[in-house]
């Protein structure tokens, strides 16, 4: 218990003193976590969209697939990935390994299945004559898919959340394909586990309870928004 309190304040101090390691460590933190989930809800909320409500063969099985993929490991993904990138891999001549466009498509593919899990069971759990009384009231299918978004916006909401959270937490995916290299790819969480292995426990609390108020910051963010729809 002393240690987390130690690291508390610790914590406290680096934020207050401003040290220039740990903004730097933070913000690219939010960055690679922030484009990882915009490119994973871009990716996800349309085909949720499309697995809920279309009805197509293999549309099961398309289901089951996204729902495992929920639970994917994330140092399969990262492993995936680093074949990819790596240098005899299919797009090793990008050079993308070890940077943190390598981490941001990790990172997105692990949030995507979140996302679009979280849009399929929102998506479904809407009234189904919804639909049939909007077509009958003379919208568009464009107007149609719009307005079930829209009705849909809590649940929609939530699943930004929950891929939020799989890729600001994670931190297998992004040591294999990031490298955790200073000044470049390294992020709160790989910074944890190089001062845990350095024996630095109040650095490493202290960058832990950073991760945790960063975290929540957006979260709670997210959560008013949530709130403030579901009262429009």
């Amino acid at each position: 218990m002393e240690i987390f309190w130690q690291g508390l304040v610790e914590a406290v101090r680096l934020l207050a003193a401003g040290d220039p390691e740990v903004l730097e460590i933070t913000l690219r933190t939010l960055k690679i976590s922030g484009l990882a989930t915009l490119i994973s809800v871009l990716i996800g909320v349309p085909l949720g969209t499309l697995l809920a409500l279309a009805n197509f063969p293999g549309r099961r099985f398309l289901v089951s697939v996204v729902n495992f993929g929920m639970g994917l490991p994330p140092v399969v993904v990262g492993l995936a990935v680093w074949l990819t990138f790596t240098r005899y891999g299919p797009l090793g001549f990008l050079g993308l390994l070890y940077t943190p466009a390598a981490m941001v498509v990790a990172q997105a593919i692990i949030a995507s299945p979140i996302v679009a899990g979280f849009t399929v069971a929102a998506m479904q759990s809407l009234n189904p004559k919804i639909p049939l009384q909007i077509l009958a009231l003379g919208a568009s299918r464009l107007q149609l898919l719009w307005l079930l978004v829209r009705e849909a916006r809590l649940g929609l909401l939530a699943a930004v959340m929950a891929g939020f959270g799989g890729v600001i937490s994670e931190v297998g995916a992004s040591m294999m394909v990031g490298g955790n290299i200073a000044g470049s790819t390294r992020v709160l969480t790989t910074a944890t586990v190089l001062a845990v292995g350095q024996g630095k426990y109040e650095l490493a609390t202290a960058l832990s309870i950073i991760l945790l108020f960063l975290a929540y910051g957006i979260t709670a963010f997210l959560t008013v928004a949530q709130q403030r729809s579901s009262h429009a």
